[in-house]
């Protein structure tokens, strides 16, 4: 989606407040928010991509204006009133009114340290062959989504060349919405500063960016019958 938090390219937001060995979490109630977050992901009620299309929804305004722990407790209040878990009135309250609602899932701490030692992969298997291969040139499609995306709005309608096939993962864009996995080959696309910021842009500075196929068409479309180069 086109909001708040698509900022690539923009300009006129301040400095960047850089810290020397910045912690990992500034107040314990940001520990508190990603202990939440991760054990209410595991129930099984929402997956990663909708958690990130949650926080992305945010109005833009509200997000701009909050910490980065403070969007994903916004986000998760969202979660938990959406999928029935949690009722407006006991957010209010600060305490449960009504018997809990199942889950598939209780994450227990037990099981914490050997679950992150795992990860958590989206790869997957992909019957087509990849449309694109290392040194096509592609162009980003137009696209204006309602729902969520992983492509930046400063790279659409701009011809790159693909650097590297990454294989099959989950499409964010389907998964996000509970319609299903739908693997995708993913791509690394390198754009010349100059085709995205104009001629004022360091003629020697690229930027890469992950793509999925589906956001990707050839930079020029061949002639019926011809060969590719």
């Amino acid at each position: 989606m086109n909001g708040g938090q698509d900022l690539g390219g923009m300009q006129g937001f301040g400095p960047l407040g850089l810290e020397a060995d910045e912690p990992r979490f500034h107040a314990p109630w940001e520990r508190r928010v990603f202990a939440m977050a991760m054990a209410m992901g595991l129930t099984g009620t929402w997956n990663l991509d909708a958690s990130r299309a949650a926080r992305e929804s945010l109005p833009p305004g509200e997000y701009l204006t909050s910490s980065y722990y403070r969007i994903w407790f916004r986000a998760l209040e969202s979660q938990v009133q959406q999928h029935g878990l949690v009722e407006a009135g006991e957010l209010a309250a600060g305490a449960a009114l009504t018997p809990p609602a199942p889950v598939a899932r209780v994450l227990k701490a037990g099981e914490v340290a050997p679950l992150f030692a795992r990860g958590f992969p989206s790869d997957r298997p992909v019957a087509n062959p990849a449309r694109f291969a290392p040194g096509d040139e592609v162009r980003a499609k137009v696209v204006n989504p309602t729902g969520h995306t992983r492509l930046p709005r400063y790279v659409r309608g701009r011809t790159g060349t693909v650097e590297r096939v990454h294989g099959g993962f989950v499409f964010p864009d389907s998964n996000a919405a509970f319609a299903g996995e739908a693997p995708q080959w993913l791509y690394t696309v390198r754009f010349a500063a100059v085709e995205l910021w104009g001629e004022d842009a360091d003629p020697g500075l690229t930027v890469s960016v992950n793509a999925f196929e589906s956001y990707l068409e050839p930079a020029r479309v061949q002639a019926a019958g011809s060969s590719r180069a």
